[in-house]
């Protein structure tokens, strides 16, 4: 089984990918941002690390997803190849942060990609308000993050929830994370485990 977890940044993806691995006994899949060499620099300056940034994300998350098909065990994935494809690299090409020649090249690259993939059994969205991950975004404290601007974070919310509404490729959880403290609170921790066992048992 492949199920995958989506959010933007700051939503509570690893931590809860991290939480889920433990509790069902999957591997987790984590996405590669401590060896991502274009990531401090992308914040530096947006315009000139944008294409790279994202052409990196896209093959490490390509290469995953191969593996991911290929081996005989349960796994949860931190975030999806649809989440650059669909949010990130759109949103830098619509603040003029990516020339149309590199998104065009881009887009046509994940297409090719999309073809030969297939989309996780269960995609769990994590829905937060921008305020909620602002405060896990300085709770974390990752330096190169201190540049990440408010309406940066509400553009990427606006083409998550756009996105989410329309994603028809697989079963969707979606849960509400700013009411949620899965980390402190047991019971809110086993009330996602809860909403997960009922989509899982509906896909056997």
């Amino acid at each position: 089984m492949h199920v995958a977890i989506a959010g933007n940044i700051g939503a509570g993806k690893t931590t809860l990918t991290k939480l889920i691995a433990k509790h069902y006994n999957w591997r987790a899949e984590y996405e590669d941002v401590i060896e991502n060499p274009f990531l401090e620099d992308f914040y530096e300056d947006m315009k000139r690390w944008s294409f790279n940034l994202q052409i990196y994300f896209l093959n490490s998350r390509f290469r995953q997803i191969l593996e991911i098909r290929e081996s005989n065990t349960d796994i949860i994935q931190d975030r999806t190849i649809y989440e650059d494809a669909f949010i990130f690299a759109p949103n830098l090409h619509a603040m003029g942060l990516m020339s149309n020649r590199d998104f065009k090249n881009y887009s046509s690259l994940f297409d090719l990609m999309e073809s030969v993939t297939e989309a996780p059994d269960l995609l769990i969205y994590l829905r937060s308000s921008v305020p909620n991950l602002v405060k896990q975004i300085q709770k974390r404290g990752r330096d190169y993050e201190n540049s990440i601007s408010i309406d940066y974070l509400n553009k990427l919310n606006e083409r998550y929830e756009a996105w989410i509404q329309c994603y028809d490729k697989s079963k969707l959880l979606v849960i509400d994370v700013d009411d949620l403290d899965f980390v402190d609170k047991p019971e809110d921790l086993g009330l996602i485990f809860n909403k997960i066992d009922g989509e899982i048992h509906g896909l056997f």
